[in-house]
């Protein structure tokens, strides 16, 4: 893998470090639901999702 891919995967995980911080997280601390799980669930969730789907598509695309 070249040296820009795995700057890439290291941006990706300081995004993710970011999204998953503590203040970050609590502004979706709400007791309001969606579909009836928590608003903070479904953030946390979509953030790992979202960067497992990113970094499998970045290790997949440049894989060499």
């Amino acid at each position: 893998m070249k040296k820009r891919h795995q700057q890439k995967l290291v941006v990706l995980s300081l995004l993710l470090l970011l999204a998953l911080n503590l203040p970050i997280v609590l502004l979706f601390d709400s007791s309001e639901s969606f579909l009836g799980f928590p608003i903070i669930y479904i953030y946390i969730f979509s953030a790992w999702l979202f960067s497992v789907l990113m970094s499998w598509i970045v290790v997949q695309r440049y894989y060499e």
